[in-house]
């Protein structure tokens, strides 16, 4: 099962953008059981073991080096006179790796409770019950399957599934709900890409509002109406849509009469056009590299359409291929010690800037 990152920010994170059957029939109830990591040591988390996609902080183990560097975005300056983010915040050579938990033989019953821990003796104030598996509440949303570590919402009189879009959305679920991001769609494939940059830099180039889009996908261009292209944001979501072009003369139509791309800070995107659906899942490796992971979701009538199918995944890769040069060529300008900040373009880089703001929010709260 794929476990998103949302879960460090909003109550629930998706678990996969797999069927939601498959998925729910693996977790086999309404509640999954986690370690309660909060008992083993105080610097571990629930969220180091149920994710590693985190919201890598770029910035010096030491507080006032970070401060300062997180103080070089001030997000109350408008969009329009407004520097973008320092280069320090995406080429961080001093960071850490991530450290996993691996559990050694350590055993547990159906419900949680630790039968047996293996290779302790000699552990002083050890309690077996302190460190059983923990309930995590389990929900859906559209094709997708969430989790919630929140231990509040155990308690609640209202169904998970009540909050789910509240919580993970905000003032989107509804906007989403009604352009098609819905479970009648049948998964077609995974590709994953290694791509040699941050991960917030796939995030910008995902967010500026098509304005890469005629200088680097000349086929794509060809498909969209860019002058009706327009971004919304909100809460945690930011949406940019745009209308599509007529029909190629072969009939081939992948991208329907319009396009829509939903990002879910701060690593999930959403992208719905013609009878396609795919998400994308932005897994930062280190301080200069990523994993993005694509899922494919198609109009179960064209299923078996397999020229339809591969030709479109065939201009969806060229596309990727196009982003990932794009990516890679940033990278390697941030790491230029004649770079700092640059300049938001107002009229298309709107989503970007919210992503910006979003993120300084929560880098000011960790530090």
């Amino acid at each position: 099962m794929l476990v998103l990152s949302l879960a460090q920010f909003p109550c629930f994170s998706s678990l996969s953008s797999m069927g939601i059957g498959e998925t729910l029939a693996t977790v086999s109830s309404s509640r999954i059981l986690v370690p309660n990591l909060r008992t083993h040591s105080p610097t571990s988390s629930i969220r180091s073991l149920v994710t590693r996609i985190s919201c890598t902080h770029p910035f010096s183990p030491k507080i006032d080096a970070g401060r300062k560097m997180v103080d070089a975005f001030d997000p109350t300056i408008p969009l329009d006179e407004a520097l973008t983010p320092p280069s320090s915040w995406l080429h961080r050579t001093d960071q850490q790796p991530t450290r996993f938990l691996h559990w050694k033989g350590w055993t547990y019953r159906l419900d949680g409770e630790l039968l047996k821990a293996t290779r302790i003796s000699g552990i002083k104030n050890f309690r077996k019950n302190d460190f059983g598996l923990i309930p995590i509440k389990v929900a859906t949303w559209g094709p997708f399957v969430l989790i919630s570590l929140d231990q509040n919402i155990l308690s609640q009189q209202n169904t998970v599934e009540d909050i789910v879009g509240k919580e993970w959305l905000g003032s989107t679920s509804n906007l989403l709900s009604t352009n098609r991001i819905d479970s009648s769609l049948k998964h077609i494939c995974r590709r994953e890409y290694t791509i040699e940059c941050n991960w917030k830099v796939f995030c910008d180039n995902y967010l500026d509002g098509g304005y890469h889009v005629p200088h680097a996908h000349g086929g794509l261009a060809s498909s969209l109406q860019l002058n009706s292209y327009e971004t919304l944001t909100f809460e945690k979501v930011s949406i940019q849509r745009c209308e599509s072009a007529s029909v190629e003369q072969d009939g081939f139509d992948r991208l329907g009469s319009k396009a829509l791309y939903a990002f879910v800070y701060p690593n999930f995107m959403i992208n719905r056009y013609g009878p396609w659906m795919d998400t994308n899942l932005v897994v930062p490796l280190c301080s200069t590299k990523c994993q993005v992971i694509f899922d494919y979701f198609l109009d179960a009538s064209l299923v078996d359409d397999n020229v339809f199918v591969e030709k479109s995944l065939e201009e969806s890769e060229r596309v990727q291929i196009e982003d990932i040069a794009l990516c890679e060529g940033v990278q390697r300008g941030l790491e230029s010690p004649a770079y700092c900040s640059g300049r938001y373009a107002p009229s298309v880089e709107k989503a970007m800037h919210h992503f910006h703001c979003l993120l300084h929010a929560n880098l000011c709260n960790d530090i």
